[in-house]
């Protein structure tokens, strides 16, 4: 549950607390209203702190639920994500091993011309 939720549920209990003494102090009835007056006032007082905490506890799970839907929906995102980069990975592995295979059959070519121009020289 959220601070300020807490924070709203303390609120109503406290002031309610409150009002109620002072009301009780106030009112002009016997030892035994009083007490009795005193004992509905915090069973109302109760009530009321249950089901502020029932509806703050409510809005946490709907808060939650909602976050693990968004959290699930990134994760699908991100794993798409790495598809597609080793998808390129993988080309750019298999285009570069091409280019490393033609320039190394260039430089062989180049190296062969070199040694047989260097023969005929020598001749």
């Amino acid at each position: 549950m959220a601070e300020r939720d807490w924070d709203l549920v303390k609120g109503l209990v406290i002031g309610g607390l409150i009002g109620a003494a002072i009301g009780i102090l106030f009112a002009p009835k016997s030892g035994k209203e009083t007490r009795q007056d005193i004992a509905e006032k915090a069973d109302e007082l109760l009530a009321k702190a249950k089901e502020e905490y029932q509806k703050a506890a409510e809005k946490s799970k709907a808060a939650y639920e909602a976050a693990i839907i968004r959290l699930k929906d990134a994760e699908g995102i991100a794993r798409e994500k790495v598809e597609e980069i080793e998808e390129k990975v993988s080309e750019l592995a298999h285009q570069s091993a091409e280019t490393l295979a033609d320039n190394k059959n260039r430089l062989k070519k180049a190296f062969d011309a070199g040694v047989e121009a260097y023969r005929e020289e020598k001749k």
